[in-house]
């Protein structure tokens, strides 16, 4: 039987996949929550139920073509370093990493589709795609629910629309978000006013993991609100529309760094960044994220000339806890995750030459 470390993407070509307007924008997820008409919701459902449920559900999912040839497993089947490595590929929910016996996932291939079974809710399916694709996820996930919905009766009320477990997703039960990477905003000291004028407009703006996260390495989820008494076309449109905005205000101030005499601020950052990850010998997963931010920045303005964003994509996802676990084929304690995380940093960066002024040019997205 094939393990999650075969059947998952090396982490070199996953980090190399790219997408419209990537620059910023890093990534777009639409996400979709059901249930079952005729079935308890997984918090009141018993043991046996929960098994029922997800074996009806599977059954359902794999029989679907795009999730054909898709690695359909239980989450009691799982390593703890499993759940970690396909939530920080942001396969599944932080919250679906505490389930076991009676929940489940699906993930296809491509590992761009992705179902949640027995989560909070019987199904939690998801569309995520590199850059701004906001309505190609959508329209992705909009199939796989219709064909979906062909196979099992969902709960459905003719005024309230979706019934879910938490009334935050009552009505059409869609997140659609994007993953945006705002160093510029963080560094020119607007990232809380952008924040705060992007939730007037009903959106909410998460860290890296979603509610209730931190916004490490200056990447911010930004989502809708609303699921009920909007639709799903109305949604994309303001997601999109705001998302554009805030591409802008980010490429904005990068420009002002740029501006700035003898760029000082952006080399401050950036050097530092870079001195520290190029010489560490035990580092934690916040400092090294925060750390890489100002590197892929500087790779991104062009002061690496040498550098590669798709190898600092893959040092995003190769030094957190659930990748490096999995790479060393062992659990280690903290300050082993720490030194083991620091020698691969050590060799990545030393290949970066310190970062060097660029000549003033206007920013490709």
């Amino acid at each position: 039987m094939m393990t999650l470390s075969e059947f998952l993407i090396p982490s070199s070509e996953y980090a190399a996949r790219r997408g419209p307007e990537d620059v910023i924008v890093l990534s777009s997820r639409a996400r979709l929550a059901r249930n079952l008409c005729d079935s308890s919701f997984p918090a009141w459902a018993k043991k046996p139920e929960r098994l029922q449920i997800l074996k009806r559900i599977s059954d359902a999912v794999v029989s679907l073509a795009p999730m054909k040839s898709c690695l359909l497993e239980s989450m009691d089947n799982l390593s703890n370093n499993d759940k970690l490595a396909l939530m920080e590929r942001h396969l599944i929910s932080r919250e679906h990493t505490a389930r076991g016996v009676g929940s489940g996932l699906a993930i296809n291939k491509e590992e761009n589709i992705s179902v949640m079974i027995n989560e909070e809710d019987h199904l939690r399916m998801q569309a995520i795609l590199p850059g701004f694709q906001i309505r190609k996820v959508w329209e992705r996930i909009d199939h796989l629910d219709s064909e979906l919905e062909k196979k099992i009766p969902y709960a459905f009320h003719p005024e309230y629309g979706y019934l879910t477990a938490c009334p935050t997703n009552l009505g059409t039960g869609i997140r659609v978000s994007a993953m945006l990477h705002l160093p510029g905003l963080a560094l020119t000291d607007q990232i809380s006013q952008i924040v705060g004028a992007v939730s007037k407009l009903g959106l909410a703006v998460r860290g890296i993991y979603g509610e209730g996260t931190d916004a490490l390495g200056n990447l911010f989820q930004a989502s809708n609100q609303m699921t009920l008494g909007e639709t799903e076309e109305d949604i994309v449109i303001r997601l999109e529309k705001v998302i554009r905005q805030v591409v802008k205000n980010e490429e904005n101030a990068r420009q002002t760094l740029l501006e700035e005499k003898d760029q000082i601020t952006l080399l401050n950052h950036i050097g530092r960044a870079w001195g520290i990850l190029s010489n560490c010998y035990t580092i934690e997963t916040r400092e090294t994220l925060n750390l890489l931010s100002f590197i892929r920045l500087g790779i991104d303005l062009g002061m690496f000339p040498k550098g590669k964003r798709s190898d600092l994509e893959e040092l995003f996802l190769i030094t957190q806890r659930g990748h490096l676990q999995l790479a060393a084929k062992e659990n280690m304690d903290a300050p082993q995750r720490d030194r083991a995380r620091a020698e691969i940093l050590r060799k990545k960066i030393l290949k970066l030459k310190a970062p060097q002024k660029v000549k003033l040019k206007p920013l490709e997205s």
